[in-house]
């Protein structure tokens, strides 16, 4: 803990109408010894500033800066002193930026008001506390084990292996099939993947699997699964299932490439699958063109097509592929139903660029097996991406393909045995019909995942990844801002285990996945999280003593950091930890906190928050918990951009609001501020929150809170939680003014001036 601080105002950020010097007397006469070193400085981004600081340092022994100027998000790679605890002080996005005064006026730069010298002032006093309150992380380094656990032998996991052998790492891996490649090892031609872009051309599937076999560095089990995955990153034990048996493989970090399972064709029953001849999915149809050649002249690529929602989404996803040809149905029997209700049904649009692009080259093969053959392309939207564009556009001009936006109405098949497919709002605007051989309907693309577990991890929270409705089954992620990372650090996502993609984009996932499971590795043995706090040295510290095995933690935890014993005692694994703190917020006894951010420091820096005891005179006081990821961001944003709001808030930043403890509420109505308002990432299946179940574990807590607070007569909308996307920052000033209009209109805290 920081016992002699250095306070250092910069004149430049927050200069104007505040007098700084009498802010630094006001600030060392408060804390007395706790401060010893008060200093302005014309501007603190400076190299004779660090000098004079690293003077300081040396001269009065200290072992705390505070940095009292420009938000902590600028230049803060500029301010780091050997052994001494720095903290910054945001004075200026959320201080002189963004006051107005209480009428809606803004403040007088040459005149400075004494509500924004009172704003300022709780700004340091909180600082100096929050950095009193703070101990250096040593971090929980451990000798992480530098070998790689790749699971697939595909093309996602060919190219990580021999990536993972490149960069210096022994790799181990895993392929359930006697043979390694995968499906790309049953695809006749693939998407152009070099330049100029513009022709199918062989996967070179045969290069990697030769590249693989023939590398010393890399370990290859076939017929062989991961039987279960335990321990923490740096220092896993895998237990692989082989026919002889099972053997335990020490690895640091898992590269999951299992790919991808056909979903259950049930759902293309509307369009004759199953009921009628030569109606056939994109899977059969390369499989067809691979083993014995095209033997259709005319072929319907059906993309448009009106996929039945299925009662449960995970039910039978994942079905045995049908024979290649249905039989047709028997005399008088109905031909395949007419789709009409557009609106039930699904369309599996996450897989629409794969099946788009291969219909294109699918419709190639036809051309090329036969002189005058035909192939149309019926579509809702073509969506082809990147450079694909330019196959697309040689698609186009190639004889024999054809291409039309087209609604499906049915198929149904001919006295010849051919096929009839109608359609309707076609692109020249009238209802046809096509006579085709043969209608090849998209391959819906169910990732590996959906129905096995594949990690099977020896964790508390069960073997398989938590399930949430948006990714259907896909190795979850923050794909916004976090792609391969999946919700068990240490083991990273690539190819279509993650998401649908072709084989390009599955290459550089591979890449990109393995250099994450090296970082992994890497930070394991340095002791300091990864994504998204990367290169934290500090980890949740439990005192045991005060334990009551609630397993609160243990379940509320979103990245399954934590095991317990018989009894419910939680068993900390730090290198799964990603430092959010929602064991922390979870903990009702106040047991978990880190060396860096603790239950006692944020409550000290609420308590020392002025709060006038008349709210007609002094105004009423707002405490904003924010997310460190997206509001508080946000409302540095808003500031930047010119932005005002209520002299009357004082903004704390929160690693999460997961990990906001309802006993800062507490502290905060028991000090008589009059609100709480909790700024947090989107929750739900579509969430932006960097730690995945934050928000949406904040709000189930609020409501908790909201029963206490009726039952000790305090309005429970006095405490309420916003959710705010980083590019939403114009509507929080909106969002703090309607909040402190409420405040107003409700008048004081209960128990304001107790």
């Amino acid at each position: 803990m920081a016992t002699k601080i250095g306070v250092y105002f910069d004149q430049s950020s927050i200069g104007g109408g505040l007098d700084l010097e009498s802010l630094a007397d006001t600030v060392g006469g408060k804390w007395g010894d706790l401060t010893p070193v008060c200093k302005v400085f014309p501007v603190l981004a400076d190299k004779k500033a660090r000098d004079e600081i690293a003077a300081d340092i040396e001269e009065e022994e200290l072992d705390g800066v505070l940095l009292c100027g420009a938000s902590p998000r600028v230049d803060w790679d500029l301010y780091e002193f050997e052994n001494v605890l720095v903290d910054r002080v945001n004075l200026r996005e959320q201080g002189v930026m963004s006051y107005k005064n209480p009428d809606g006026s803004l403040a007088d730069p040459e005149a400075a008001p004494e509500l924004l010298e009172l704003l300022v002032t709780d700004y340091v006093n909180m600082g100096v506390v929050r950095l009193q309150k703070t101990t250096a992380p040593d971090g929980s380094p451990s000798e992480g084990v530098r070998r790689i656990l790749v699971l697939g032998g595909g093309w996602t996991g060919l190219t990580a292996a021999v990536n993972g052998s490149l960069a210096g790492h022994e790799v181990v891996l895993v392929e359930k099939d006697e043979v390694l490649g995968g499906r790309a090892l049953g695809l006749l031609k693939t998407v152009p993947l070099v330049h100029p872009y513009t022709d199918v051309h062989e996967t070179g599937i045969e290069k990697k699997i030769a590249a693989v076999q023939g590398d010393e560095n890399i370990t290859v089990y076939t017929k062989a699964t991961l039987a279960k995955l335990s321990g923490q990153p740096g220092d896993f034990t895998a237990t692989i299932a082989l026919a002889s048996g099972e053997q335990e493989v020490k690895v640091g970090a898992v590269v999951l490439a299992t790919g991808w399972q056909p979903q259950d064709t049930k759902v293309l029953e509307p369009f004759g699958y199953g009921s009628l001849q030569n109606v056939v999915t994109a899977a059969e149809f390369e499989k067809m063109a691979k083993n014995g050649g095209v033997k259709a002249r005319r072929v319907a690529f059906i993309l448009n097509t009106a996929l039945a929602e299925p009662a449960d989404p995970y039910a039978e996803l994942c079905a045995p592929e049908a024979p290649a040809e249905a039989p047709a149905p028997a005399e008088g029997e109905a031909a395949a139903p007419v789709v009409k209700d557009h609106e039930s049904v699904r369309h599996l649009p996450i897989s629409n660029a794969i099946s788009s692009v291969v219909a294109l080259k699918q419709a190639g093969y036809v051309c090329d097996a036969f002189d005058g053959a035909q192939a149309f392309i019926l579509y809702d939207s073509m969506v082809v991406q990147g450079i694909h564009e330019r196959f697309y556009k040689a698609a186009q001009d190639r004889l024999g393909v054809m291409m039309s936006k087209a609604d499906i109405r049915s198929v149904t098949q001919a006295a010849d045995g051919s096929l009839n497919v109608l359609c309707d709002n076609t692109l020249i605007g009238d209802d046809i019909e096509i006579n085709v051989d043969m209608v090849v309907l998209p391959t819906g693309i169910v990732p590996a995942t959906a129905k096995d577990p594949i990690v099977n991890f020896d964790y508390r929270q069960g073997p398989a990844f938590p399930d949430l409705e948006l990714f259907e089954g896909y190795a979850d992620s923050n794909y916004i801002c976090f792609p391969y990372e999946t919700r068990r650090t240490g083991v990273y996502a690539a190819g279509c285990v993650r998401q649908p993609m072709m084989l390009d984009a599955a290459e550089e996932d591979a890449v990109g996945a393995t250099m994450k499971a090296i970082q992994c590795i890497e930070s394991s043995n340095r002791g300091v999280s990864v994504h998204p706090r990367s290169g934290d040295l500090s980890y949740p510290l439990f005192n045991f003593v005060r334990c009551t095995q609630c397993k609160r933690c243990t379940e509320e935890c979103p990245f399954g950091a934590l095991d317990d014993d018989e009894k419910g005692t939680p068993k900390p694994n730090p290198a799964r930890c990603r430092r959010c703190g929602t064991c922390m917020g979870a903990c009702p006894e106040r047991v978990i906190s880190f060396a860096n951010y603790n239950i006692d420091q944020i409550g000290s820096m609420i308590r020392e928050i002025n709060v006038p005891p008349d709210m007609k005179k002094g105004g009423p006081r707002v405490v904003i918990l924010a997310c460190e990821n997206d509001a508080y961001p946000a409302l540095d944003m808003a500031a930047l951009r010119g932005k005002h709001w209520s002299p009357y808030v004082r903004v704390i930043p929160v690693r999460c609001l997961g990990s906001v403890n309802a006993i800062w509420v507490a502290d905060a109505m028991s000090k008589g501020i009059d609100g709480v308002m909790m700024l947090g990432c989107k929750y739900g299946d579509d969430y932006q929150c960097h730690f995945v179940k934050g928000s949406e574990i904040c709000k189930r807590r609020k409501e908790n809170i909201a029963e206490t607070l009726n039952r000790l007569g305090v309005e429970p909308d006095r405490v309420e939680q916003y959710e705010v996307a980083i590019d939403e920052y114009d509507k929080l000033p909106g969002v703090i003014e309607d909040f402190m209009n409420m405040i107003l209109e409700k008048g004081p805290n209960p128990f304001k001036g107790y």
